[in-house]
């Protein structure tokens, strides 16, 4: 099984954007860990950032063409992006996606409440901070 791990608009300045928020940790960090998780468990990672909608959404395509689960922290297109569900839907006739977020977007400003993405996703994980990814990708183990 592979999984591409995404990540949207801004989470390349995890660290630095808001750490009271995000915590300190850096992306490259994130994903250091997630590809040593990776090896542990037997599964194929690929991890990928962008502050474009638009190169999210190819990403998305090529997955789908070559049947590999995703996780995706969308960022701020979680509560923007039609285009961006369009593309993830198609997930659901392979190995699906689940949608992670470092805060609790819940507990957060009331535009953060609302996902385009949590209805077609095969989970949510939000508020437990990069611990998120982690969970996600042991789910998709698990399912290998």
């Amino acid at each position: 099984m592979k999984v591409l791990v995404l990540n949207g608009p801004n989470l390349n300045r995890l660290g630095k954007r808001q750490p009271e928020v995000y915590g300190s940790t850096t992306l490259a960090v994130v994903e250091k860990q997630l590809r040593e998780q990776a090896e542990q468990r037997g599964v194929e990672i690929e991890c990928r950032q962008s502050n474009y909608e638009g190169e999210l959404i190819d990403w998305v395509h090529e997955a789908a063409d070559s049947g590999w689960a995703v996780i995706i922290n969308p960022g701020g297109l979680t509560h923007t992006s039609v285009a961006l569900r369009d593309a993830l839907v198609e997930l659901n006739d392979h190995h699906g996606f689940i949608e992670v977020h470092i805060s609790n977007v819940h507990a957060r400003e009331p535009f953060r409440h609302h996902s385009y993405l949590s209805p077609i996703a095969i989970g949510v994980i939000a508020g437990l901070g990069t611990d998120g990814y982690g969970l996600a990708l042991d789910y998709f183990a698990r399912r290998n």
